[in-house]
């Protein structure tokens, strides 16, 4: 294994202990375990690479999520505790440009080991999905939004394959950093990288032939799936689910509705329904939960990753009128 960092002092130590950090359904439950372990200790910042550094690591790792389940990944902020925690395990593991918060705190840190998810695959802009935003000074901001790599959609996840492409950059990171365990690790990501390929077979046939190609979400979380599988994204609001949509934005999802078939407006568990529940009402639609799997709750589709990409899977089978 890598040789370790000096450990935290002890009273730093002592309140990381006491205070705790949720973690994830199969994350450790002790805060105190994400530093000082005989384990490779990994600090992830939210369910997604949670997920791909348990399954790659499997007993060789002890991994910790800075997110708390049931909590808005977005809305993180590091506390003084956290940046203790980070500062003693043996690797980070985060989605740079998804919680600014993480990102300052990793940036800032000691850790020899940081893998950013966003350097191991392609990013893309699925644009603004308020359509009313024109002229200079509108055209001005996106400029400069881009150039500071806030127009980038974050949630790659979402698309099995560029996931497994993530999972691929993590494992060769992991096996680099802890080359006593390279083998397992190599060998645990070519298994997930396979379960991810049979996912994406299943999404592909799933919804190859469907009467609508048009689904609506509460935020704009599935821009990367929509794209993998011919399909059109139109989202109540951007990219941040917090963000409140325009009179015209829901006048014109009305009018889109009947003249693209579509029957369902998706939201999700993390946040406020409202919305998605007052255009459906206005458009006479029907809801449903299309699980953007920032985290795992009691109220999540499924146990894991795997388990709630299937009920999304079904969910939009039955929204889109697959065959």
């Amino acid at each position: 294994m890598n040789v370790r960092r000096p450990h935290i002092s002890g009273i730093a130590l002592a309140a990381v202990t006491a205070v705790g950090i949720g973690t994830l359904t199969a994350c450790s439950s002790d805060s105190a375990a994400a530093g000082n372990t005989d384990k490779f200790d990994v600090v992830a910042s939210f369910y997604p690479m949670a997920f791909l550094a348990e399954q790659i690591g499997k007993d060789h790792v002890k991994v910790t999520s800075l997110t708390e389940p049931g909590q808005e990944p977005h809305d993180l902020e590091i506390s003084a505790r956290q940046r203790a925690q980070l500062e003693d395990s043996d690797a980070a593991l985060y989605l740079k440009g998804l919680q600014p918060s993480v990102d300052e705190a990793i940036g800032q840190s000691g850790l020899d080991t940081k893998i950013d998810a966003a350097t191991l695959t392609k990013l893309e802009d699925h644009g603004d999905v308020e359509h009313g935003h024109e002229g200079e000074e509108a055209h001005s901001e996106e400029a400069h939004s881009e150039e500071e790599g806030h127009a980038l959609d974050p949630h790659v996840w979402l698309d099995p394959v560029k996931y497994a492409e993530i999972a691929k950059g993590v494992g060769t990171a992991f096996e680099k950093a802890d080359p006593d365990h390279a083998a397992d690790y190599k060998k645990n990501t070519e298994a997930l990288v396979k379960r991810l390929g049979a996912l994406n077979t299943e999404f592909a046939d799933g919804l190859k032939d469907t009467r609508s190609k048009v689904f609506f979400t509460n935020h704009s979380a599935f821009g990367y799936l929509a794209e993998r599988y011919g399909l059109t994204q139109e989202a109540i609001t951007g990219v941040d689910p917090d963000s409140e949509p325009s009179p015209a934005r829901m006048k014109e999802l009305q009018k889109e509705a009947g003249a693209d078939g579509v029957t369902t407006v998706f939201y999700e568990t993390l946040v406020s329904d409202k919305t998605a529940k007052t255009l459906a009402d206005d458009a006479g639609l029907k809801t449903d939960v299309l699980d953007p799997l920032e985290g795992i709750t009691d109220k999540s589709r499924g146990d894991d990753y795997f388990g709630v990409m299937e009920a999304n899977l079904a969910a939009l089978k039955t929204a889109l009128g697959a065959k």
